[in-house]
């Protein structure tokens, strides 16, 4: 199976899409990441989540303009509905990304 691109990934139909831009020696990013896990959970089949290592995937980092880490963004239709770098509240995560699943 062909690995799918970052725009591809975006793209879910009627479903939002959080991106989590994150980096293996960001402290912040390692804090996030139960946060991250539990908002897959809770917003299953509502949300995809996607977690991109700027290391690894400079491009999407550059694309976006994504100057810290953690840099959160929601996608729906495959544009950007909402952008926060560093590290966010879950339950502030949690309220914008309702307002943007319902």
């Amino acid at each position: 199976m062909a690995k799918k691109s970052f725009a591809e990934l975006i793209k879910s139909p009627g479903m939002p899409v959080l991106v989590d831009f994150y980096a293996d020696w960001c402290g912040p990013c390692k804090t996030m990441n139960p946060v991250v896990e539990q908002l897959a959970k809770d917003f299953s089949g509502k949300l995809k989540v996607i977690k991109i290592n700027v290391d690894k995937n400079q491009a999407a980092a550059q694309q976006y303009r994504v100057q810290g880490v953690p840099t959160f963004m929601l996608f729906k239709n495959g544009q950007v509905v909402w952008k926060q770098a560093g590290a966010v509240p879950g339950h502030q995560l949690s309220q914008i990304i309702q307002q943007h699943t319902t």
